[in-house]
């Protein structure tokens, strides 16, 4: 019954992503500063996550002697593997809610807020239309969590449940008071760059808080490290402006379009993978991509994008092979091995068109209504 339901929620929520979300806006939220940015929120949500895998330690060690059997058998392998924290678990104090009651309030602000911290790292347009989107966003995202939370059935499932539900009400309310930032064309190697990163550093939080793994926390510090230098350098070298030939105004065009139209069933497509619905995702995933590359790709230069396709396949499955650990890693090292190869291809192609007599390079535009 789970898988069928998790297919339903797929299908409608693809349906509905490249069907409904594209016909919407929403109003222009400008300016704001650091208080309305939602890389701020986002580190206080993991801020929150951090917190409370603390209390958690301190509660088992207090309530349950250091002893995790008691719910680690209603989870998958892979979970509990707890940090030493001295005397300070004596000190702290036992708190059960931190037992996954605390996780599932804060699970869907976590993906949210980092989905909407990509959008606006692309564009103020494509900001805009994630937002008009955020309550059926919202809703796919909180179905799916409450599908895999019954799949877990623990004593904890019903009041997580409504705590899920709780927070899929209470965080599109208060997405609206985040800011778009400046409405300016993306450079895409530093936005891949940058969505490298910030994936690096939404894995550790994974492993490490989601998955009350803070024993992992030193092994995962040296890739976070370097994540931050290499986001903080992106984003940086973001600021600069850019002027694209035809080819990469296409490539551009249609990642736009893709972010806006894979938000709504990136969670259920992703947990598709894991419950048996493998062939439903590939199949959704593969009409999100051909919608966004028919609204953002120069119809006159399909030729171009069977090229840039080729290459982008195998970068990845170069970067599926490299990638090793959780299947997250993989299919973020395949993202960015794709978008890598084809847009190298693509920029290739631009530079071979200048030479050949085609000398007018554009601004990057963004996903346009239709």
């Amino acid at each position: 019954m789970g898988e069928i339901m998790l297919v339903a929620v797929i299908v409608a929520a693809t349906a509905a992503g490249v069907w409904w979300v594209p016909r919407g806006g929403a109003a222009e939220r400008p300016g704001g500063g650091w208080l309305r940015h939602p890389g701020t929120w986002l580190i206080a949500v993991i801020a929150l996550f951090f917190v409370n895998q603390v209390l958690f330690t301190a509660y088992v060690q207090q309530a349950w002697h250091g002893d995790t059997s008691s719910i680690a058998r209603y989870m998958p392998p892979g979970w509990f593997d707890l940090a030493d924290l001295g005397r300070l678990s004596q000190a702290l104090p036992a708190w059960p809610w931190t037992v996954l009651h605390a996780q599932s309030s804060i699970e869907l602000p976590l993906g949210m807020l980092s989905y909407l911290l990509v959008c606006r790292w692309f564009s103020a347009e494509v900001f805009r239309r994630a937002m008009h989107a955020r309550w059926l966003w919202s809703a796919s995202w909180t179905v799916t969590f409450c599908l895999i939370e019954w799949d877990l059935y623990s004593p904890y499932t019903v009041v997580d449940l409504v705590i899920r539900v709780v927070s899929g009400i209470v965080t599109p309310l208060l997405l609206p008071l985040l800011a778009e930032g400046r409405d300016t064309p993306p450079r895409l190697l530093p936005l891949v760059a940058s969505l490298a990163a910030l994936g690096c550093i939404v894995l550790a939080v994974y492993d490490t808080v989601t998955l009350y793994n803070l024993g992992h926390t030193v092994s995962w510090l040296p890739i976070v490290a370097g994540a931050l230098v290499v986001l903080a350098a992106a984003r940086f070298w973001a600021q600069k402006p850019v002027r694209h030939g035809l080819t990469m105004t296409s490539v551009t065009n249609a990642l736009g379009w893709f972010l806006v139209l894979f938000l709504v069933p990136a969670l259920p497509l992703r947990y598709g993978f894991n419950f048996g619905t493998t062939a439903v995702s590939v199949l959704a995933g593969a009409v999100i991509v051909a919608a966004a590359v028919w609204r953002g790709w120069d119809h006159r230069r399909f030729g171009q994008l069977g090229i840039a396709a080729v290459a982008g396949v195998v970068g990845a499955v170069v970067g599926y092979v490299i990638a090793h650990g959780y299947s997250e890693a993989r299919l973020l090292a395949a993202a960015v091995g794709f978008l890598l190869a084809g847009a190298g291809v693509c920029a290739g192609l631009d530079r071979i068109g200048d030479r050949t007599g085609n000398k007018s390079p554009v601004n990057i535009d963004r996903p346009r209504r239709r």
